[in-house]
C-alpha cells in the first residue's frame, strides 16, 4: 500500500479532467469484454434455461464485478503502471483520475455487482464473483504480481472464473463443464502474457514486476510457453467431448491447439537474436493468435448449443 500511497502524493497534475471515457477506461474494458463473453457463453449453453432478461442482468452484474476488479486493480498499481510503456496513459497514472476515486469506484461496483447478482441469479454465484472479485483486486494484484514470477500463474484463475459463475447463475453449482472451461481460460493465460512480455522488453524490469522473462531469462520463457501449449490442448479438447461440446466444437479445438502448439514450437526455438533482428514478428504473431484462441473456442462451444451437441 505504501508505494501507490507514495505515488499519489507525487503524482504529477498534467490539468486533465476526467472524463465519460477515463472512467469507462478505469473497469479495462478490453479485459471486461473477455469477462462478458465467456460469462456469457457458460451461463447460455449451462443445462438449466434461463429467462432472457434476467440471464442479461446476471451478465452485466458480472461485467460490472470485472469493471470493479479493474478499477481496484489499477488503483493499486497506479506506482508500476506510470514506469511502464504500455500502462503508463491510463487514467490513473496519467493524471486524469484521482487514485483515491478508482479506488471509491472499484469498491462501490464491488459491492453493487454481487448484492445485484445474488438477488437475480442465486447467492452461491453472488459469492463466487466476491471470490473473484478479492482473488483478483488482492491475491492476484496486492500480493502475487510484485511477489513471485509464478505471478501470472496463479493469478490467472481471476479470469478463468468467469464462465465458471455464468454457469452457476443458471445451475446453482458447478460441473466437469464448467470446471473445463476454467482450465482451458486458466492454461491459456500464462503463455499469452509470457509472449507480450518477450516483445514488451523492459518494461516489467524498469517496474520490478517479477515477471519470468525478468526472474529466469526469456529463454525460460520460451520453454515454459511451449510446455503450457502442450498441457492446454488435452483440457480444451477434452471439452468437445461433455455435454456443452460436439464435433463442430472439436474440429475448431483440434484445429486451433494445433496452430498454437507450432507457435509454441516455433517460439520455444527462436534466439533471442534473431527474435531482435525481426523485431519479435514471430512472438507478436503467436501473442495475436492467442487472443482469437479463446475467444474462437468460447464462440464454437456457442454455435455447437445452437446446433445440438453429441
Amino acid at each position: 500500500m505504501a508505494d501507490t500511497n507514495a505515488y499519489e502524493s507525487t503524482a504529477p497534475d498534467h490539468g486533465f479532467e476526467a472524463g465519460f471515457g477515463d472512467y469507462v477506461a478505469l473497469l479495462k474494458p478490453r479485459v471486461m469484454s473477455l469477462v462478458v463473453f465467456t460469462a456469457f457463453v457458460g451461463l447460455w449453453i449451462a443445462p438449466v434455461a434461463m429467462n432472457p432478461f434476467v440471464a442479461f442482468c446476471c451478465v452485466l452484474f458480472i461485467a460490472l464485478g470485472g469493471g470493479a476488479s479493474g478499477a481496484l486493480n489499477m488503483w493499486y498499481d497506479a506506482d508500476i503502471d506510470a514506469v511502464m510503456k504500455r500502462t503508463a496513459n491510463r487514467p490513473v497514472p496519467a493524471g486524469r483520475v484521482p487514485a483515491t476515486e478508482a479506488l471509491g469506484v472499484g469498491l462501490a461496483l464491488s459491492g453493487l455487482s454481487v448484492m445485484m447478482l445474488g438477488l437475480a441469479a442465486n447467492w452461491f454465484a453472488a459469492g463466487f464473483l466476491a471470490f473473484t472479485i478479492f482473488f483478483y483486486a488482492v491475491v492476484y494484484t496486492v500480493w502475487l504480481k510484485r511477489s513471485t514470477p509464478q505471478n501470472i500463474v496463479i493469478g490467472g484463475a481471476a479470469g478463468a472464473f468467469p464462465p465458471m459463475i455464468g454457469w452457476a447463475c443458471a445451475t446453482g453449482g458447478i460441473s466437469l463443464e464448467s470446471l473445463l472451461m476454467f482450465a482451458l481460460i486458466f492454461f491459456w493465460t500464462p503463455p499469452h502474457f509470457w509472449a507480450l512480455a518477450l516483445f514488451m522488453k523492459d518494461d516489467y524490469s524498469k517496474a520490478g514486476v517479477p515477471m519470468l522473462t525478468v526472474t529466469h531469462g526469456r529463454k525460460v520463457a520460451r520453454r515454459h510457453i511451449f510446455a503450457y501449449t502442450l498441457v492446454l490442448a488435452p483440457f480444451a479438447i477434452w471439452l468437445g467431448f461433455t455435454s456443452v461440446g460436439g464435433p463442430l466444437y472439436l474440429a475448431v479445438s483440434v484445429v486451433l491447439n494445433a496452430l498454437f502448439i507450432a507457435g509454441g514450437w516455433r517460439i520455444l526455438n527462436r534466439s533471442e537474436d534473431a527474435a531482435q533482428a525481426d523485431g519479435y514478428k514471430v512472438e507478436k504473431r503467436y501473442f495475436r493468435l492467442s487472443l482469437y484462441y479463446t475467444f474462437l473456442h468460447f464462440l464454437a462451444l456457442l454455435v455447437q448449443h445452437w446446433m445440438g451437441g453429441w
